[in-house]
């Protein structure tokens, strides 16, 4: 699916709730997201243009709410409780599955509208992917069934490369079968794997520097906003 359509969709899905709040002069969305607005401007513009398409503009006819992670897993579930005490209409969960857990972790009423990368049937966001159940819905690019080609092409552009590190967030619940995917791929292609965890700014830069005592030739870095995060 394009970006383009993609945002759109989640646009649209977000809309729907708000005609069982028709009486409120005013809905309200909720936005809550695992990063910063200047690392997900042109995913929130492409939002924005979603609601237009379908006939809400912000500000005039709805309001959203906005909260902003940065980064910071742990601070999601007291984010998305502060939505709940905001009265929203619907929960936008988007920058990865963590913030879907955390929105679903505080309501089990008001619809939430998730986008993440890996299996939301794994991580527990849905029950089915036909049939999600409860208050929770939304879209998955399934980044962990492409893991291993992503080894593949870094292997054809590196082919000298004989030891790769995987760089992964532990705190992303999308990071376990990306690593297992990598794993089994690895010895394939006569590679060594070494795994590297980091969640925050100064644990990236440890990674760093463990690749080099570790004679890392290249690098591949996991599906996670934290490492698109310019903020951290």
């Amino acid at each position: 699916m394009r970006r383009r359509k993609f945002i759109l969709f989640i646009a649209g899905a977000a809309v729907w709730p708000l005609a069982a709040r028709a009486q409120q002069a005013m809905p309200v969305i909720g936005f809550l997201n695992s990063t910063s607005p200047d690392t997900y401007a042109p995913q929130l513009a492409g939002f924005r243009q979603g609601l237009n398409e379908v006939g809400y503009t912000e500000g005039q006819n709805v309001t959203i709410e906005f909260r902003w992670a940065k980064a910071r897993y742990d601070r999601l579930p007291e984010l998305a409780a502060d939505l709940i005490h905001r009265q929203v209409a619907v929960i936008v969960a988007t920058g990865g599955s963590v913030s879907g857990i955390a929105a679903k972790s505080v309501t089990t009423t008001i619809p939430i509208v998730f986008t993440s990368g890996g299996d939301p049937v794994q991580v527990g966001l849905v029950k089915s992917l036909n049939r999600p159940g409860g208050n929770v819905t939304g879209v998955s690019l399934f980044t962990s069934t492409l893991a291993a080609k992503r080894l593949e092409l870094l292997h054809e552009l590196v082919p000298a490369a004989r030891v790769i590190a995987l760089l992964v967030n532990p705190a992303n619940p999308n990071s376990e079968p990306d690593t297992k995917a990598v794993q089994a791929a690895a010895p394939a292609m006569g590679l060594q794997f070494v795994v590297l965890k980091a969640s925050n700014g100064a644990e990236i830069d440890a990674a760093f520097a463990a690749m080099k005592q570790s004679n890392v030739s290249a690098l591949l870095v996991g599906a996670d906003p934290t490492f698109d995060n310019t903020g951290r």
